[in-house]
């Protein structure tokens, strides 16, 4: 029974991890600090895809299943097993890849943009006296 839990805890965060990486750009804008972290999480996206890097998630929940007495991911590995064929056809795997990758370059550009325009705004500070526009 915690093995079975385990794997299905490891697969909930594997699908945060794989919607953060889609997201995590966006997120950047208000939160400026985690485009490190999203930064990181989109290098390893792109290298276990483009490059085939071993996910750990993928182990820990191979690992889980077994001692569940459960199958092993397919070794196409979580995204062909969850989410190709089922969120989208398997034949549109490479636009979905194409529209990922265009996502997160808009959400770097964007983070830049706000990033650069917000340091170039004067601000007020809060305990300012208020002064009337027109005097009178």
């Amino acid at each position: 029974m915690l093995y079975r839990l385990l794997a299905d805890a490891t697969a909930v965060t594997h699908f945060a991890f794989v919607a953060y990486v889609v997201v995590g750009g966006f997120v950047a804008w208000r939160l400026a600090r985690t485009i490190w972290l999203h930064l990181i999480a989109a290098c390893w996206g792109l290298g276990s895809v483009a490059l085939g890097f071993e996910c750990p998630l993928t182990d820990l929940e191979n690992w889980a299943r077994v001692r569940a007495g459960e199958a092993r991911l397919p070794s196409s590995g979580f995204i062909d097993h969850y989410i190709t064929g089922v969120l989208y056809p398997e034949d549109a795997l490479g636009l979905v890849r194409a529209l990922v990758a265009v996502l997160v370059v808009a959400s770097w550009t964007g983070y830049a943009w706000t990033r650069r325009h917000r340091s170039t705004v004067p601000t007020v500070p809060v305990n300012a006296p208020h002064r009337p526009a027109h005097p009178g």
